[in-house]
């Protein structure tokens, strides 16, 4: 299994687009009006503590994608919170995996997937993950079911967190 030229220029559009939108909110508000003061969610001096899905938390059927388009910029040393319900005969259960690289993460492969989370660490408070990568992707799934969550597109996202 070769590594086609048109798998490669979907992985340079999709590095660039992810740099181009990473660099183009910073200092905008929703709806593309020019910065006019505190707005953005993650606009401060200081390290952040995101939830990751606000109050939806880390649960099948919500679009991470796009949640991490409409937060970011995300910077160094931020924190992310994973919070999800423990598994219930009623629940399906949630981990969360970091992804090594940008062929995992279109995939969904867990093979190389570091686990970060597993079914029962986001109850109460969750568990946190400090972005301390600068300029280099951060690419999390749900890893249950096989990758179930992550295969059908909702449960991964990807953050790149720049300099402050």
């Amino acid at each position: 299994m070769g590594f086609t030229i048109a798998q490669g220029l979907v992985l340079v559009l999709l590095t660039a687009s992810t740099m181009a939108v990473s660099t183009a909110n910073k200092g905008w508000q929703f709806g593309n009006w020019p910065y006019r003061g505190p707005y953005h969610p993650n606009n401060t001096q200081t390290s952040n503590r995101i939830i990751v899905g606000d109050s939806y938390h880390w649960n099948f059927g919500f679009n991470y994608t796009n949640w991490a388009i409409k937060h970011g910029p995300f910077y160094l040393n931020d924190t992310l919170v994973f919070k999800y319900d423990p598994p219930t005969p009623k629940t399906f259960p949630h981990s969360v995996y970091l992804l090594p690289n940008l062929r995992s993460f279109i995939k969904c492969d867990l093979k190389n997937a570091k686990k970060l989370g597993n079914a029962t660490q986001g109850a109460g408070e969750g568990f946190k993950f400090v972005l301390k990568r600068p300029w280099q992707p951060h690419y999390f799934a749900c890893g249950e079911r096989n990758g179930f969550h992550c295969i059908n597109g909702t449960m991964k996202f990807f953050v790149m967190p720049i300099f402050r």
